[in-house]
């Protein structure tokens, strides 16, 4: 029996008896539950009527509105303000943090301490933010972003001109593309661009994993995206991109997530509340911007392709980005997995040279475990991955052109660099091959001539729906009607449903508030958890498999379908298209680009000083290494420290030092190295730059192997003094 005392508490007389003990300990955990998600229905509203709602847990700062700009937009750039236990120094690099526009409101970046924007704070950089409001400008289009966020990275760039380096980006999920069509059309603006969980080649997976590229197919093309425009009176609801990510996973979505809160609701409600303010705050896009994104991206894969162009006839091509580019992505991420995370370099680069000619690099770290969301708020994620990417940027900045993977392990105390290793990681960078990106999964051309016929019957039926059906269905949906619709959703109803606007949840709140003051739980050994954990484990795995099976179904329809010949004839891929090929095309403009270049490096083989002779020297002795890490960085930087003035560059001068005499060695090595002594003709500079070479060495480096020896003393012979060399020369005709 339960009475409501005078001061408040609820007093529940439970026997010992451990049937009672539990029904009251659920009861309550009941209570408890509705009035958290009543709290989180409150917030829910409040979020709606605030001008600009996002979950930063930082002070920010508004530099640039870009419904100010001469296209504008919805996004607007900010400047972190760093709490006062969190120095930031004005030389280093800054960072930009992009978060993604795909359902919900911005902030995700810096929900909390441990996060992007908190790592890098806490790394002295200065920080700044780019986020968005919940309506679009109308009439703003995806293009007119891209433009908007280059602007405000040149702005970044004009605040920190003395910095060591350019602006480092991370875009998150959809702002990564974005990001890159942004660096794509402006690359002379952006430093190292970080990818946290962001698709690039949207066909691109493996069978049996990651259905939702199925999607597009299953649902005839992107028709339906056009109908909810026009149902949206102009705009398409982010809830129905936030109802498809939580489809994929119904024993979450239906059971897991809410349990995990009934079963730990005296610890849960913080964390859980924190996540659904920015899970359950649905934004609107232009229908336009939605039907761009689902046409040429999920659908149609034009990126990666090179088959985008701007309003005024540019490509957009990713090839164009000299920045390095980092690709943080996971197993466990079902909506971006690597091969949509990495494949896009498959269609740009057929053979593992052509990323060197190009002079791009392409760093990719692969967890093996967190999901799609867990890149973006987990603390692990944040205290390991990007506070590892973010202390070792410069080191990234400096990298040749290639493709590489960083492996993160933990720093061994007994390895006597602890003077060179910074915290609890240690950073490598390894080489890679084309070949191991297609071990992590690829289409074959059956499948890409699949999603070749989605794209084409795609086009089919938007046109029969524009043509029959659009123009009756605007004219049926007035913007109250539009209103109604998105205020229905299930998306935004459960949300409402739950919160003080219901009468009947808003009067269980005093309620709560006295089963919290006598909270009776039951005793962590009493069976009827075991019980009620076993009913949570059948339901969860029941659930877990019908959306099995429900995938694996989906898979063998589109498979089946849309690898019918009849169907792919009938959207005209018959037999001269048999061998569909989907590498981006040759580029004239950029050949002729490649050779104006092959010519100035040719030139400058014979040119240079005492910094291009030690880094082309160093090149030489390292390249048959196969990987890098930070130790080697803090080396070079501490003896780079030593040198003389004269001889010391800024950041920036020095990471394209080593960027063109990387390239000059490339094209040829053995040219480039007998012209050492030509860069370096006086005795003093060989002396200063063969003791750094030996210093380098001696910093906590791992033991040159049998080959990079021999290349050590033949760039030692090669800078020998002239009299040694003659020496030497004249001992070696004697022995004859």
């Amino acid at each position: 029996m339960a009475t409501l005392e005078p001061t408040g508490k609820l007093d529940i007389l439970s026997p010992a008896d451990p049937i009672t003990e539990y029904a009251v300990d659920a009861l309550q955990r009941a209570i408890l539950l509705i009035d958290v998600l009543r709290q989180r229905g409150n917030n829910f509203f409040e979020q709606n009527t605030r001008d600009a709602p996002h979950v930063l847990s930082f002070e920010a700062e508004l530099l640039i509105d870009g419904r100010t700009l001469e296209q504008p937009v919805n996004y607007g750039l900010a400047k972190i303000v760093p709490p006062a236990d969190m120095p930031i120094d004005a030389s280093k690099r800054p960072f930009i943090v992009f978060d993604p526009r795909a359902g919900q409101v911005p902030g995700i970046g810096g929900m909390k301490h441990d996060s992007e924007i908190g790592e890098a704070l806490s790394a002295g950089h200065p920080c700044y933010y780019v986020g968005f409001l919940p309506d679009p400008v109308p009439g703003q289009t995806i293009e007119d972003v891209c433009r908007a966020e280059a602007h405000f990275i040149e702005t970044v760039v004009a605040r920190h001109e003395k910095s060591a380096g350019k602006p480092a980006l991370i875009g998150n999920c959809q702002a990564g593309w974005q990001v890159m069509m942004a660096c794509a059309i402006r690359p002379d603006l952006p430093g190292p661009i970080l990818l946290a969980g962001s698709p690039l080649s949207y066909w691109a997976g493996v069978h049996g994993k990651a259905p939702m590229r199925y999607l597009g197919g299953l649902l005839g093309g992107t028709w339906l995206a056009a109908l909810a425009g026009d149902l949206g009176d102009g705009k398409f609801d982010g809830a129905s991109l936030v109802a498809n990510f939580e489809s994929m996973h119904p024993d979450n979505t239906f059971w897991k997530k809410n349990y995990h809160l009934y079963s730990n609701v005296d610890t849960e409600p913080q964390r859980f509340l924190e996540f659904e303010k920015w899970w359950g705050s649905p934004v609107l896009m232009n229908a336009d911007e939605m039907q761009y994104i689902v046409d040429n991206l999920f659908v149609g894969n034009k990126l990666s392709t090179g088959q985008l162009r701007t309003s005024d006839g540019v490509r957009i091509d990713l090839r164009d980005i000299t920045s390095p580019i980092i690709v943080f992505c996971s197993w466990g991420d079902d909506i971006t997995p690597p091969p949509q995370a990495l494949d896009w370099i498959l269609d740009l680069y057929e053979q593992d040279d052509d990323i060197v000619s190009n002079g791009q690099t392409i760093v990719y770290t692969l967890h093996q475990s967190i999901g799609h969301l867990g890149i973006f708020v987990s603390g692990q994620v944040a205290t390991k991955e990007d506070a590892e990417l973010v202390q070792c940027m410069d080191l990234i900045d400096l990298l040749p052109p290639g493709l590489y993977e960083a492996v993160i392990t933990d720093a061994d105390p007994g390895a006597g660099d602890a003077n060179l290793v910074k915290g609890r990681y240690r950073f490598a960078l390894e080489n890679r091959t084309l070949a191991d990106i297609r071990a992590l999964g690829a289409n074959d051309a059956e499948d890409d001539r699949r999603f070749a016929t989605v794209a084409r019957l795609s086009e089919v039926n938007e046109s029969l729906y524009q043509a029959f059906a659009s123009l009756a269905v605007r004219a049926a949906t007035t913007p109250a009607v539009a209103d109604a619709i998105r205020q229905m959703h299930p998306n935004r109803f459960g949300f409402g449903f739950f919160s003080d606007r219901n009468p009947i949840v808003a009067a269980l709140a005093p309620i709560a508030e006295a089963v919290r003051r006598s909270r009776r739980p039951a005793a962590p050994d009493n069976p009827m958890f075991a019980i009620e954990n076993m009913v949570s484990d059948w339901i969860e795995s029941n659930l877990k498999l019908w959306g099995q099976t429900r995938d694996a179904a989906v898979e063998q329809f589109f498979l089946a379908l849309y690898g019918s010949p009849l169907l792919q004839a009938l959207v005209g891929l018959n037999g001269k298209h048999a061998d569909l090929h989907r590498n981006i095309e040759r580029d004239v403009t950029r050949e002729a680009a490649a050779n104006r270049l092959r010519a100035e490096l040719e030139s400058a083989l014979e040119h240079g000083g005492v910094i291009e002779a030690f880094v082309r020297a160093q090149t030489y002795i390292l390249e048959p290494i196969k990987a890098v890490d930070d130790r080697g960085f803090a080396a070079l930087r501490e003896v780079g420290q030593t040198w003389p003035p004269q001889y010391r560059v800024d950041f920036a001068n020095f990471r394209d030092i080593v960027r063109r005499q990387f390239l000059i060695m490339h094209l040829d090595e053995e040219r480039a190295l007998e012209a050492l002594p030509k860069l370096v003709p006086a005795a003093e500079d060989r002396s200063l730059i063969l003791d750094s070479l030996h210093r380098v060495q001696g910093l906590g480096q791992p033991e040159l192997t049998d080959e990079q020896r021999r290349r050590f003393v033949r760039v030692k012979q090669l800078l020998a003094s002239p009299a040694a060399r003659t020496d030497r020369r004249e001992r070696v005709e004697a022995m004859k």
